[in-house]
């Protein structure tokens, strides 16, 4: 082979739409940056660090929920869908916001969270105070079983019912995760244009896309009917909730149509993004269908590596063969993290391999066929925090402590720069401790060493924006077994291969015209096909 020290860019299409193919990287407010010395991250803070992020070579970001909340989920209760909470700013500052990422070429996703409000929402404080008034069945109301009991046997997400009782009403209201956040009707014709009408706030502010969460979860069974029990498959059952097939919970027939409403607004805007969070034993099939044809989300965002304990080769071609290269099926878009899921390098390998493995990881997201998005603090090798209960912030964790993994060990702040006072985060006390092993990968001790990771994970998002068959073509898997992955990307002629070694121990694989390919980008030993422990390359079919 012949090595290029350089990344040959090949001309990308611009009939596409900006996002197909892009790398996007999620930002959690509370945790980026803070401006104001309060410890929590913030709006202001974020536009502060958006050289940074454009410098990584993303093409947009995905802001985690900043709206008015009383933050018992952390802004995934919301209590005004048109307003940013006083601890992230103003709408003058979202606005300053956009105006600086678009100056930098970078597109703005936000969440929208469309299956439930707070119970501070306005809506759900008039829909309480009787059946008959106006907002009455704008959320999930049920009378009680003649015993008293709740109406089905439905499990929260966070633990226990999924019913919990209203005097005011003299009904029970629904809720899928904590009791604050009441089951919105999405069957009901005004709740769905009450909620289109946000999002038409937020497209007349400048906004290029949304992350919709939770959203296999907006529509229930009108029936009621109680859910199956779930067969034992060996796995730990920490919930009530991991008891029951969701059958008539979440997932009902009609969620597609409200998505083909979703779209047509949002294709009104022009190439304004949608992406569906779908999670469950049934996320394939959702996905699939929430993004089916040209009617309903341009992608959708599963969990195929946020909670698997290990990642190898048999994992990932399952992944890339569910989404196939065929006319009518969907885009998928893919992330190792984010704010739900423990840091992927302390879930998949020891920390004595820890470097090595980062590399090679950061290398495989960016040759994935789809969108991939990168969580903050992934391109510094951040790893999962050990919070002490008294620390402990997220309800699920309280809850079913110590036997979760805290979602607030992957929220921790962002470290700037390792000698200073909270790592550069904060004036004052964070509202999560950073962790010291995080401390030694802040970002500035990174850009001034040619060989961290941040400087590698710009290399390969690079990589991937100059080549269409990265970020557009088709992907075949040629090799997946033992550690070894092999991956063929195309596009118009452009063919790329992708080798990545996924175990510690020394392998060989090549392909049948070995001698024809020029390595782009490599990683770990290697020499010619012969990869040691966490090896990579990424090599483009010579020309004739």
């Amino acid at each position: 082979m012949n090595e290029q020290p350089a990344i040959s860019a090949v001309p990308a299409s611009t009939d596409l739409p900006w996002w197909k193919g892009a790398a996007i990287y999620q930002i959690y407010p509370r945790s980026f940056l803070d401006s104001n010395g309060d410890g929590i991250g913030d709006l202001p803070g974020i536009a502060a660090k958006l050289d940074y992020v454009a410098s990584l070579g993303v093409d947009a970001i995905w802001i985690s929920p900043f709206f008015t909340s009383p933050m018992a989920d952390f802004g995934y209760d919301v209590a005004d869908y048109r307003g940013v909470d006083p601890i992230f700013g103003t709408l003058s500052d979202f606005d300053a916001l956009v105006r600086r990422a678009h100056e930098l070429g970078l597109k703005v996703t936000i969440d929208q969270v469309y299956a439930h409000t707070s119970d501070r929402h306005a809506w759900f404080a008039e829909s309480r105070e009787s059946r008959t008034n106006g907002r009455a069945d704008w959320y999930v109301w049920a009378d009680a079983k003649p015993e008293g009991a709740p109406p089905s046997n439905w499990q929260s997400v966070f633990g226990g019912p999924a019913w919990t009782w209203d005097a005011r009403r003299g009904q029970y209201y629904l809720h899928n995760f904590l009791s604050a956040q009441p089951q919105l009707n999405v069957h009901e014709p005004a709740v769905q244009d009450a909620l289109l009408d946000v999002a038409r706030f937020w497209l007349d502010r400048g906004v290029d896309g949304f992350r919709l969460d939770a959203l296999n979860f907006a529509m229930h069974d009108p029936l009621l009917r109680d859910n199956p029990p779930a067969p034992d498959d060996g796995k730990p059952r920490t919930r009530p909730f991991d008891f029951q097939l969701h059958t008539y919970n979440q997932s009902h027939a009609d969620i597609p149509a409200f998505i083909e409403r979703i779209r047509a607004l949002c294709d009104g805007y022009g190439a304004v993004f949608t992406v569906a969070e779908v999670g469950g034993a049934d996320a394939d099939r959702e996905m699939k269908l929430f993004t089916a044809g040209e009617r309903r989300l341009n992608s959708a965002y599963g969990f195929d590596f946020l909670y698997a304990d290990r990642i190898g080769p048999a994992l990932v071609a399952r992944a890339i063969d569910n989404w196939p290269d065929e006319p009518g099926t969907g885009w998928p878009s893919w992330a190792f993290e984010n704010h739900d899921a423990p840091r992927a390098l302390s879930r998949w390998i020891d920390a004595a391999d820890r470097d090595a493995f980062a590399r090679m990881k950061a290398l495989l997201l960016g040759a994935l066929r789809g969108n991939v998005i990168l969580y903050q603090g992934e391109e510094l090798g951040l790893t999962q925090v050990d919070i002490p209960f008294d620390r402990l912030q997220d309800p699920e964790a309280i809850a079913n402590w110590p036997l979760t993994l805290s979602r607030d060990g992957a929220r921790t702040p962002m470290p700037w720069q390792a000698d200073a006072v909270q790592a550069g985060f904060t004036a004052g006390e964070p509202w999560l401790p950073l962790g010291d092993e995080n401390i030694a990968r802040a970002v500035d001790r990174q850009e001034a060493d040619p060989d961290s990771l941040l400087a590698w994970t710009r290399k390969v998002l690079a990589l991937r924006r100059a080549h269409p068959a990265l970020r557009i073509g088709s992907a075949k898997v040629l090799e997946a077994s033992g550690n070894v992955l092999a991956i063929e990307r195309e596009a118009d002629g452009d063919r790329i291969l992708c080798v990545f070694n996924i175990g510690p121990a020394g392998a060989r694989w090549e392909p049948a015209d070995a001698q024809g390919w020029d390595v782009l980008l490599e990683t770990g030993s290697v020499t010619g096909w012969s990869f040691g422990g966490y090896g990579a390359l990424v090599a483009r079919r010579r020309a004739g």
